[in-house]
């Protein structure tokens, strides 16, 4: 069983920045491809960023890319997700994930998430 534990939310003014962190235990780090999903208030939770194991592949949503940085250091078992320029509509919960499988986009880990709000 993996366990993610995220840090690092909270309020910050529009065009600011945040950098969550995801830490993991349970499984060797470096077998998990890691993400980020967010759920805004009254709409579905969305795919934000993932970078495999090794950190040699990312993807990010159309929404965020310039802006986000999604990265990992295996040695500390922690993923980050670097979020600058912030804009109001990048207020959500956000969610760490983990699976296996890079391509996996229904992760089978996740956290219990942390709340990121930018005001305007």
């Amino acid at each position: 069983q993996v366990q993610l534990v995220e840090s690092g939310g909270g309020l910050v003014q529009a065009g600011g920045s945040l950098r969550l962190s995801c830490t993991g235990s349970g499984r060797t780090f470096s077998t998990l491809a890691m993400g980020w999903f967010r759920q805004a208030p009254g709409k579905e939770r969305e795919f934000v960023a993932r970078i495999s194991g090794r950190g040699f592949r990312t993807t990010y949503t159309a929404s965020v890319k310039g802006r986000f940085t999604i990265s990992r250091d295996n040695a500390k078992a922690t993923a980050y997700l670097q979020m600058n320029s912030l804009k109001p509509e990048d207020t959500a919960v956000y969610y760490c994930t983990a699976d296996p499988a890079y391509e996996n986009t229904k992760p089978q880990y996740w956290g219990q998430g942390t709340q990121v709000t930018v005001s305007s």
